[in-house]
Formats: C-alpha cells, structure tokens, sequence
C-alpha cells in the first residue's frame, strides 16, 4: 500500500431520474424553459402549453424534487407526404448546472425509446443551436418539406433552425 494522499474529488452531482412529466410539473416546466426562451435558444410558449402539454414531456427529476431538464415529445396527427407516422421533439433543455452532465443524452434515450413505444417512424426536431446532441444520436439534418406539413410551416424562418430527423 502507498502512502501517497489520495486525491480528493469533488461530489458527484445527485442523479437525476427521468420520469414523465406531471399536470402539476407544469409550473417547474416554465421555470426551467424561462431562461432558453431569454436567450433565444427556446421559443416562447404561454404557460398554457405547458398545462395542458404535461403528457408530452420527459422531465429529468432531482433527488430534491427540482427539474433538472426536459424534453417533449408530441406525435403528430398527419402523417408526412410519404405516409409516415411521425413525433416531434421539442422544447429540449437542461439546467445549466447540469448541463454537460450526460443528463441531456438520457432525456433524448428516454424519448427515442417512447417514440418506438408509440411506433413512430420518424423523429423530427428543429434547432437553433448546433445539434451535436441529435446528430450524436443518429439525427441528420433534412429538409423541412420531409417533416409534418403543419409543424414545418409553423416553425418562425427568422430564427434560423435547422431541421433534423431520425429514422427510428
């Protein structure tokens, strides 16, 4: 045995659980969006979204109750021009503190394997940032013209994001 110091680490952050979302996360999904749709990087929904959407999210949960991330995923109700059942990822985001954590890649697991659940075809999410995340998890980037009619022409061209989808 050495008698050298071992070095200390630091704490390991507490992890978080990945759960559906509840009617009554509905105001910690807000708070936890609040600061992406400040910087851009989310669009701004009214709290009503959030109410009456709870079912479509994945929310990553802290041992103390706080949300630490969370991710939504709606299937969508017309198929693509090529007969495809599809969902749309949407509202992605993790708290800063956590960020960088992995926490983000088991939300995105967790809603690639409810999409197969639900026998999707085809994810499709939009992004202003980078999407190294989705392209990392078999996403590659497409026209808009493949994703749902109704969810492409909603999407704001002023922001400038990319569209992405996954076979799955």
């Amino acid at each position: 045995m050495s008698d050298a110091p071992h070095p200390i680490r630091p704490p390991a952050a507490p992890v978080s659980r990945v759960r559906p979302a509840r009617p009554r996360d509905a105001t910690a999904l807000a708070a936890l969006s609040e600061p992406f749709v400040r910087s851009g990087a989310l669009r701004a929904r009214p709290f009503q979204v959030y109410a009456w959407h709870t079912g479509d999210f994945l929310v990553a949960e802290a041992p103390d109750g706080t949300l630490d991330g969370c991710l939504a995923l709606r299937v969508h109700p017309e198929p693509t021009r090529d007969g495809r059942a599809t969902g749309v990822l949407y509202n992605f985001c993790v708290a800063n503190g956590r960020q960088g954590s992995g926490l983000g890649a088991r939300l995105l697991t967790a809603a690639l394997a409810e999409g197969r659940a639900r026998a999707l075809d085809t994810l499709f999410t939009a992004t202003t940032g980078s999407g190294r995340l989705f392209l990392h998890h078999g996403f590659a980037p497409v026209s808009p013209r493949r994703a749902p009619e109704t969810w492409a022409r909603s999407l704001d061209p002023r922001r400038g994001a990319k569209v992405l989808a996954r076979v799955l």
